[in-house]
């Protein structure tokens, strides 16, 4: 129970300091996809990588891994945050974490680019709206 109020605490913010709704979590969950596509890694790195693009993202880095049986999980990592996928070819399922921070960034467009390009039949689709202080988008950071 300390460590519930602690963390509570983290949450606060001083009255000075404004909040902004300017970064997206969606939480993407996809069903009846095409268990192929679920499977190919190389497919899923360069979906990713122009779901990015569509989102007016950044790539910084994809990393991926092939699971045996089956199975694939590929993350783009972006200047902006990033998008991830999870997939599960023998249940025709994906979860897809698509996370960006900016007033410019498009994710529902990357959204219903995943989508259509994994021909999912249903799809779910939760967005959280994150609160950075009014100082974070503001700040300017370079890649190393």
């Amino acid at each position: 129970m300390e460590i519930y109020k602690k963390s509570q605490n983290l949450s606060s913010f001083s009255d000075d300091q404004k909040l902004i709704h300017q970064s997206k979590h969606l939480l993407l969950e996809l069903y009846k996809c095409d268990c192929e596509k679920l499977n190919d890694e190389s497919f899923l790195r360069c979906i990713l990588n122009r779901a990015s693009k569509l989102a007016n993202a950044t790539v910084l880095n994809l990393i991926s891994n092939k699971f045996e049986p089956q199975g694939v999980t590929a993350i783009a990592l972006l200047a902006e945050s990033h998008i991830s996928i999870h997939t599960w070819p023998e249940s025709n399922y994906c979860a897809i974490d698509i996370f960006t921070c900016g007033q410019n960034m498009m994710p529902e467009l990357a959204s219903q680019y995943l989508i259509e390009s994994l021909m999912a039949k249903e799809h779910s689709l939760r967005v959280i709206e994150r609160n950075p202080p009014s100082a974070v988008p503001h700040q300017i950071r370079t890649a190393v």
